[in-house]
């Protein structure tokens, strides 16, 4: 089952399971505008909150989680989390929901662990608010709830291409639930389609997706002519971070043409190659004209690593802003000290005392 905490979180899961969901938001207006089967109303003590939801307030959200925190914790096991980072409601709520997973004293069992799916800012194109909510997001709760391996994968998106490619929002949701459910699809053809080498069941993939790792997750046609590697790294997810190297991979290739099955040795032997056995299944689909591929890598980037990444970002532009704030402030002084040397002139000009200066300037609005 899907789970969206916060506005875009609820618009995820709503639209990757046409409306089969749980939905969770601080506001009753939110709520009403996303179509789910079950629609969970965490409670605010601030009005404006109840009314509008948290807008980039996480203290909000994490206020909020008192109200549905055991509810949460049990809806959450084995299923699917969508969440931005940036905002109030989803980043206050998963914040504490990933807190609450990190201090459990005994392990989650494989079965119970859940699948997080979060959508990262825009650098250098969304508000600073967002940005330092995703540096606190990244550095505190997810990187504990990864080091107490309480956590199945972590599908880290980024609305990086929606603004380059200047995508509609709804356009990039669509993208993103459908590059998701092409990862969730493995095992699903796995078993819909003939099998000609290897194996991946229902069981393989839910203990695959069960690991604390971070998931990197493409689909992309295969020309079984050209090296492996160099149709990888130009067909990598531009929806999700890049990847770093690889820990643990799963690959499922569809075929339309069985005598093609001998290649998939190409496939396997790169990531034999980097010491990894993947979990791998070749099967035939009559329906494709060319082959197909939807590879999975599992790695273990630390969030502090990210945070970095964001912080340098951050920095970068915060440091522009106190740049030209002082240089409009800088403008603005000398700006008035024409004023006041101005002032000056035109009362000694008049004959008066320069005592009078203060007097004139009132007189004229600019003190």
């Amino acid at each position: 089952m899907n789970i969206g905490i916060g506005g875009a979180g609820g618009k995820l899961a709503s639209l990757a399971s046409n409306g089969e969901c749980t939905i969770v938001n601080v506001s009753e207006l939110e709520l009403s505008k996303i179509e789910a089967n079950s629609k969970l109303l965490a409670v605010t003590h601030s009005a404006r909150g109840q009314l509008r939801g948290s807008g980039k307030n996480p203290a909000i959200g994490k206020e909020a989680f008192v109200s549905i925190g055991e509810e949460l914790k049990n809806l959450i096991k084995g299923n699917i989390v969508f969440s931005s980072t940036g905002g109030g409601t989803g980043n206050g709520i998963v914040s504490e929901l990933l807190d609450k997973i990190s201090q459990k004293e005994e392990p989650v069992i494989l079965e119970e662990r859940t699948l997080f799916a979060f959508i990262l800012p825009c650098l250098n194109r969304e508000s600073s608010e967002y940005v330092e909510n995703t540096i606190e997001f990244l550095g505190s709760p997810v990187s504990s709830a990864i080091d107490s391996g309480n956590t199945g994968n972590i599908a880290l998106f980024s609305n990086k291409l929606k603004f380059e490619g200047r995508i509609a929002e709804a356009n990039y949701n669509k993208m993103i639930v459908d590059s998701f459910n092409s990862f969730l699809s493995i095992p699903v053809k796995g078993e819909m389609y003939k099998l000609l080498d290897g194996h991946i069941d229902f069981e393989d993939f839910d203990l695959f997706r069960s690991k604390p790792y971070f998931n990197h997750f493409t689909q992309f046609s295969w020309d079984t002519e050209k090296p492996f590697e160099s149709q990888l790294t130009s067909n990598f997810n531009g929806l999700l971070l890049p990847p770093e190297r690889a820990i643990e991979v799963m690959f499922l290739i569809e075929l339309p043409d069985e005598s093609l099955t001998p290649k998939f040795y190409d496939v396997l032997d790169y990531f034999a190659n980097d010491d990894i056995a993947p979990v791998y299944g070749v099967v035939h689909n009559p329906e494709l004209s060319k082959p197909q591929i939807t590879v999975s890598m599992l790695y273990s980037r630390k969030p502090r690593e990210l945070v970095e990444d964001f912080k340098s970002v951050s920095d970068k532009y915060t440091r522009n802003r106190i740049k030209k704030s002082l240089e409009q402030h800088v403008v603005l002084q000398n700006h008035k000290l024409d004023k006041m040397n101005e002032a000056r002139r035109m009362v000694e000009e008049s004959g008066s005392n320069s005592g009078d200066v203060l007097g004139f300037l009132k007189r004229i609005g600019k003190l």
